[in-house]
């Protein structure tokens, strides 16, 4: 661990930052022994230390494990005080004393009013969060089998939310059985998540796990200025800009934050940053930036419907029955992976074919063959990364020059690395599996040469589709499904929308008025991480524009 994030996480307020901090709470005396909160609970209050002992514990196996201890002047909390995750750790008084509590409310107030105090808190939070993911030490345990698709979406869900978890495989670590036997368990009732001492789902969905761990607290008819479908670079930048600016924002996602950007090991040509960032990463800051300027967060949330009002007002039906309400909305759906045509595609996901090539996915892997199919920046990002930790790592394209599809620095770092072996003008014919596992790939070559791979793992980077299908169709679109915005939207497509106002759309604006697409939804856009902050960014100065005309 780094001196600077040491200094982050143990960062101790001095006298005039707390007196600047008590303006925004209450001061509360605390006996030794008391409880301040528990592991599972929901929206606790920042604490800030007065006087006395305090200490945070990890609830392991059932048993407490000390893992923090406050002295006066230094305060509780990780992102889960700004993204409103339920708490995973206990805080209980060791020594009695005054306590400052700051509500949930009142802390955000307090991010965006007092700057120093904020970035003091966030970078604190923010290094307790990374600290927390890699001490190999939670209170959130996950059982199940290595190959298991519900285990693996269960995992990836917690990975893509930044929650600390430790994944116990069913089939290979003791340690399963034992906690298996305590709670009364088999290895069929696997996959089991454990959170604490107080909760055990059994085979959970992944919208069970989101409720049990907060990750998704937006109620049933929230309203908002400004509703933001996609929560990838475009529309985490979305977010940002208009939350910022005063207006009041709900993000949706699928999954999670991050979208496809977020299964990229490394970005090395974003602006800023010369050492390169993870896609993860930039995906954590971003959607932290959201919701520290009061974006509210909702994932796994489906949109499966966009409506419009008779005033002009629209509304989004969400897969599970919710209703969001908004007078503008960005879609910044992206696009998702496509598929190759192959039986067996669907039965192996997750079991040997993924779609992100993420710390998860390449401990997988480790010692192993592992294919990849594309020939993008995606798929050179995914073979780099994977090429660490696997024997050897295969590129197929169906391209006789990779050049073409692919920047300079990436096909030179394929080039450069021993384990790394491309294989231009072949296509994969079929997949070879047991059933359970995905063990081989049939391969096709130039003139009909065939071939074979001995691989467990296939990532797959093929190029995309858009996510319009929950759209209406008078939603004006291109052949390949894209997003038409501004000049590119044909007068007969305005008609057929209803278009109503006397200007023409705006830039971003799709043939519904105040209807936004940003970044890889949208027709014509650049499929890079950095277009898509601009995009996201730049709508914004356009939505407080038409929101302060008359409605459509």
């Amino acid at each position: 661990m780094s001196d600077n994030v040491t200094l982050d996480m143990n960062y101790r307020f001095n006298e005039r930052e707390l007196t600047a901090l008590k303006d925004y709470g209450e001061i509360k005396t605390h006996s030794a022994g008391d409880v301040l909160y528990e592991v599972g609970d929901a929206n606790v209050d920042l604490l800030v230390l007065l006087s006395g002992a305090l200490n945070v514990y990890l609830i392991e196996d059932g048993e407490e494990r000390r893992v923090g201890w406050l002295e006066p002047g230094q305060f509780t909390g990780d992102v889960s005080m700004i993204t409103g995750q339920r708490s995973l750790v206990r805080a209980r008084m060791e020594e009695g004393g005054e306590v400052l509590h700051v509500s949930p409310a009142s802390l955000q107030r307090l991010l965006v009013e007092r700057s120093g105090l904020s970035d003091a808190l966030v970078n604190a939070f923010i290094a307790r969060r990374a600290w927390a993911r890699s001490a190999g030490r939670a209170s959130v345990v996950l059982v199940g089998r290595a190959f298991d698709q519900q285990a693996f979406s269960i995992r990836d869900l917690l990975t893509k939310h930044a929650v600390p978890h430790l994944w116990v495989e069913a089939d290979a670590d003791p340690k399963a059985q034992t906690i298996l036997e305590r709670l009364n368990l088999t290895l069929d009732d696997t996959p089991v998540l454990v959170t604490g001492a107080s909760s055990t789902l059994v085979k959970p969905s992944l919208s069970d796990v989101s409720r049990d761990l907060g990750l998704d607290l937006l109620p049933d008819n929230a309203c908002a200025d400004v509703i933001v479908v996609g929560a990838g670079p475009a529309g985490l930048a979305a977010s940002v800009y208009a939350a910022s600016e005063g207006l009041s924002v709900v993000t949706l996602d699928a999954t999670a934050p991050g979208g496809q950007a977020a299964t990229s090991s490394k970005i090395e040509n974003y602006l800023g940053f010369p050492s390169g960032i993870s896609g993860r990463d930039l995906a954590d800051r971003a959607n932290i930036q959201a919701q520290k300027f009061g974006a509210r967060l909702a994932a796994p949330a489906t949109a499966e419907e966009l409506t419009r009002a008779d005033d002009g007002t629209y509304g989004i039906n969400l897969a599970d029955g919710r209703h969001v309400h908004g007078r503008a909305v960005v879609i910044a759906s992206g696009a998702e992976y496509r598929d190759l045509p192959l039986d067996g595609i669907r039965q192996y996901r997750g079991r040997g074919i993924y779609y992100g090539a993420t710390a998860m996915e390449a401990q997988l892997c480790t010692g192993s063959s592992v294919a990849i199919v594309g020939a993008g920046n995606s798929a050179g990002q995914g073979a780099v990364f994977l090429a660490e930790n696997a024997k050897s790592v295969h590129v197929l394209y169906r391209r006789a020059d990779i050049r073409e599809t692919m920047s300079e620095y990436l096909v030179r770092r394929l080039e450069e690395t021993e384990n790394i072996h491309l294989h231009p003008e072949v296509e994969i014919a079929a997949l070879n599996g047991d059933g359970e596992r995905l063990r081989g790939l049939e391969l096709k070559g130039p003139n009909g040469a065939t071939g074979a791979l001995d691989t467990p793992f296939l990532f797959m980077f093929i190029g995309a589709a858009p996510c319009t299908d929950w759209l209406p169709q008078s939603v004006a679109r291109d052949d390949k499904g894209f997003l038409k915005t501004g000049g590119a939207i044909e007068n007969v497509a305005l008609v057929k929308a209803g278009w109503s106002l006397d200007r023409m759309p705006e830039i971003f604006e799709t043939s519904w008025p105040r209807v936004y697409a940003v970044g890889d939804v949208r027709a014509g856009s650049v499929k890079r991480v950095a277009s898509g902050v601009g995009e996201g960014s730049v709508v914004v100065q356009y939505i407080h524009r038409a929101l302060a005309e008359k409605p459509a």
